[in-house]
């Protein structure tokens, strides 16, 4: 599975989400500026073909900075695993760089507890279509 870049790859993340409704969407926050979210994209792809019904994604706040609105990421990177189906994030908040990491996390599933902030609604904004359908 690849990683996916809103800025460029929109039309397959909307394919994506549609065709892996049982998957997660995996988003990493982050910023071109920061050297920790740099390190971390080698790791993103990596397990991303480790996990291929899910579909990660590779968003540059800054460079969606008008599209996600009135977002405020504290700490880089961020992270967000939600079902693709809907519903509230299995995991919202700061995640170091460190592929066991994720790994785990993943593999828990549901309902690990990030930082309490509350989540955009990325999947409302990669597939806003979809989402309506599934409503």
């Amino acid at each position: 599975m690849t990683v996916y870049f809103p800025e460029r790859d929109g039309a397959a993340i909307a394919v994506a989400l549609q065709s892996q409704s049982a998957g997660r969407l995996v988003a990493c926050l982050c910023a071109a500026w920061c050297g920790t979210c740099n390190t971390y994209q080698a790791v993103w792809e990596q397990l991303a073909s480790q996990h291929p019904g899910d579909c990660f994604v590779w968003i540059d706040i800054e460079t969606h900075a008008d599209a996600l609105g009135d977002i405020d990421i504290e700490n880089f990177p961020t992270v967000m695993v939600q079902p693709i189906a809907g519903g509230p994030p299995d995991f919202y908040g700061t995640l170091l760089p460190h592929a066991a990491t994720l790994q785990k996390l993943l593999e828990k599933g549901r309902a690990m507890p990030g930082d309490g902030d509350e989540a955009p609604d990325l999947l409302a904004w990669l597939n806003p279509s979809a989402l309506a359908r599934s409503q």
